[in-house]
């Protein structure tokens, strides 16, 4: 398999984990902010289903094959599960901030090693997904503002 679609595997095994992740969090989340944050990690996990799919359909269109297992994507994530409840809502959107970052930076890593390949159509693809994180990142980052 060629490095990019490596690459790409752990894009969709950090989406996948990350979608699950949010679920996690939108289901469990009480408190104040119940309300704004329930919506929130929903917008989230249905902007990481569409991730997921597309990252996965890039996959098999340069010739490679997506993770088939869950073993599978949790052998290949960057991420790491959270069977726990966070202490406070800052810390529920403080664990995403931080997966965003690592997923950004993931991103980064596919994108120079399709520009080396000359895979116009993956960095286009991860070019746009990579604005859709940063952006959520942001309104994050604005919500933990003092």
């Amino acid at each position: 398999m060629s490095t990019v679609a490596e690459g790409l595997n752990g894009l969709t095994a950090d989406a996948m984990v990350l979608y699950q992740k949010l679920h996690h969090y939108h289901w469990n989340i009480s408190g104040d902010e119940f309300f704004s944050l329930h919506a929130k990690f929903e917008e989230l996990y249905d902007l990481f289903a569409v991730v997921l799919d597309d990252v996965a359909e890039r996959v098999l269109t340069i010739g490679g094959t997506p993770p088939r297992t869950l073993a599978e994507v949790l052998e290949t994530t960057s991420l790491q599960e959270d069977p726990g409840m966070p202490e406070d809502d800052e810390d529920f959107v403080q664990n995403i901030l931080n997966d965003f970052d690592a997923v950004l930076k993931s991103t980064l890593a596919v994108v120079e090693a399709a520009e080396a390949a000359n895979d116009r159509g993956t960095v286009a693809l991860l070019d746009d997904i990579r604005g859709q994180i940063e952006k959520q990142a942001w309104m994050l980052k604005a919500y933990l503002a003092d």
